[in-house]
């Protein structure tokens, strides 16, 4: 089977994601704005053709370029996983009449008055939203909705440009500071626990799925440089006090007419017990999320989306054995990495349960921690006992430091 992959290379997860289409027997036909010889050798080696378009975010030019070269090629499947790519792969499906997400539910997944629309009419729980274009616009949603509330992109990922507002005037703010976006979502503020929920999905029916939570919220840890986030991705979606968030996952699933592959749901568990839903992406997620989910069941979900999409099986067993912890370091100081501190003392405390060790080389520049999640590199430990799991997360985030300068 031939598959375009557009980014076969980027962002950080996708080499993983081609490696897996190629191991399942696929020929990955890669999509991308740079030169195939700019791609580095490892991603390379999966890659059996390749279409290089003029800019590939650039919907008009890359369907004018790619559509009749795939078509050449005889391609039988069009997949991307990076948020701002999925409408442009499900044009080049709706153009080569090729199965898989339509252009109509890729926007539902995109674009988020139209997602929580659709899960409305459901009957599901979003919170009160608006979409505006301008200060009078916001200032009108707020006297309906009420304070406090986020204003947010309308097709963002994650929690960039995303802003909490108590008052009038941070309203004002929030809207100048999304002055390069035409319009914005105004919606109703949650508050409650940040969790996910993640699925690899054959014909809408999650093949597998797992669920994490976020330490602090997403929008905390955005607005405080020196927090190190965490996130936990729990043993089994399946164990007791879960069972309500995966039927309300599912419920979205089939609400917003989930087909086969990735999906990355966040929701809201209030004080009272209330499940809200947040937003949802055709995609995988971002922030170390997959790999955590292969430490937590010794299996290879690269593979297992690939096979899914591909073959439409999911072979792998999900073995449910380990709460597993990742957290993000932010270096204190600017410039370059100059040193890290305490890392040899948890190396000695945590043994074998630390899983992996990717932080940023000494002598790296240090990242902007604004742009990023992954910030200057991050640690992951696993454990079969959750409290357990989670000192060794507030452990990486107490006991390491790293210092730039």
């Amino acid at each position: 089977m031939k598959v375009a992959f557009l980014s076969p290379h980027f962002p950080a997860e996708m080499p993983e994601f081609t490696r897996g289409l190629a191991e399942v027997g696929a020929q990955v036909v890669g999509v991308g704005d740079v030169p195939l010889a700019g791609i580095p050798e490892s991603v390379r080696r999966h890659i059996a053709h390749y279409v290089q378009v003029p800019r590939l975010l650039d919907a008009q030019s890359t369907l004018q370029v790619a559509a009749p070269a795939l078509a050449r090629l005889g391609v039988e499947r069009v997949e991307c996983l990076w948020e701002v790519g999925v409408e442009i792969a499900a044009s080049l499906r709706q153009a080569l009449a090729l199965p898989g997400q339509n252009p109509a539910d890729a926007l539902a997944f995109r674009d988020k008055s139209v997602m929580k629309a659709r899960l409305a009419a459901a009957g599901l729980r979003v919170p009160r939203n608006a979409r505006v274009r301008d200060l009078a616009q916001a200032q009108a949603a707020a006297e309906a909705i009420g304070y406090p509330l986020i204003v947010k992109p309308i097709d963002g990922a994650g929690s960039a440009s995303t802003y909490r507002v108590d008052n009038a005037s941070e309203l004002e703010r929030a809207i100048r500071m999304c002055g390069h976006l035409s319009e914005v979502g105004v919606e109703e503020f949650i508050s409650g626990e940040e969790f996910t929920y993640d699925t690899v999905c054959l014909n809408g029916v999650p093949a597998f799925d797992s669920i994490a939570q976020y330490h602090p919220k997403p929008l905390e840890a955005r607005s405080q440089e020196w927090i190190s986030p965490g996130q936990i991705v729990l043993r089994d979606p399946h164990s007791a006090g879960l069972d309500d968030a995966v039927r309300f996952g599912r419920a979205v699933l089939t609400a917003m007419g989930m087909g086969t592959g990735f999906t990355h749901m966040e929701w809201y568990r209030t004080a009272a017990g209330e499940i809200v839903f947040g937003e949802i992406a055709a995609r995988a997620p971002g922030g170390r999320l997959v790999d955590q989910m292969n430490y937590a069941n010794d299996f290879d979900v690269y593979r297992e989306w690939a096979r899914a999409v591909c073959w439409g099986t999911f072979e792998a067993v999900a073995h449910r054995r380990y709460h597993v912890a990742c957290v993000f370091k932010r270096a204190h100081g600017q410039g370059r990495i100059r040193r890290v501190e305490g890392l040899e003392r948890v190396r000695s405390k945590m043994g074998a349960w630390l899983v992996a060790e990717d932080l940023l080389p000494l002598g790296s520049p240090r990242r902007d921690w604004k742009q990023t999640l992954l910030s200057d590199g991050c640690l992951l430990a696993r454990h079969p006992d959750y409290d357990t799991c989670r000192r060794m997360m507030e452990m990486l985030v107490q006991d390491v430091q790293v210092y730039a300068g």
